[in-house]
């Protein structure tokens, strides 16, 4: 394995060909919903409220310390493409820290992500903190 930034190691399977890198020990890659998480709730179909809404302050709190503290923080959104420039302005007005922004997330929730890495959830329910660890039942693909 040979590093490539702080954040990040590349990996080599057995014949010397690069797989996907793979974060560094400790660093997480936060993908954060905007609206309903760190922001109101407010859908595409409203987007004049998208640049006037205030952040909920422990959100922004909390982002900015994931961030110093060297996570990844990517917000992973809902909104459209047609939203990216308000979306952008209003991370940057509010003084949110991040890394990347993805548009155009599928709506409606009920997520199950299938991924070559470990993927972990958390569900947003009205506090943004650091987190703590909780045992859960998950569903996973049956080994052979």
């Amino acid at each position: 394995m040979e590093e490539t930034n702080k954040s990040f190691i590349n990996v080599k399977d057995e014949q010397g060909n690069n797989g996907s890198p793979v974060l560094a020990k400790g660093v997480k890659n936060y993908l954060i919903d905007i609206d309903g998480t760190i922001t109101d709730d407010i859908p595409n179909e409203e987007p004049e409220r998208m640049s006037t809404c205030l952040p909920f302050p422990d959100a922004l709190a909390t982002c900015n310390e994931w961030y110093d503290l060297g996570h990844q923080i990517c917000f992973f959104t809902s909104r459209t493409e047609e939203h990216r420039e308000v979306t952008e302005n209003w991370l940057q007005k509010h003084g949110f820290k991040y890394h990347s922004l993805l548009m155009n997330k599928p709506r409606g929730g009920n997520y199950h992500w299938i991924d070559n890495h470990i993927v972990r959830a958390t569900r947003y329910k009205g506090t943004f903190s650091n987190l703590t660890e909780k045992r859960a039942t998950i569903e996973v693909f049956e080994e052979k």
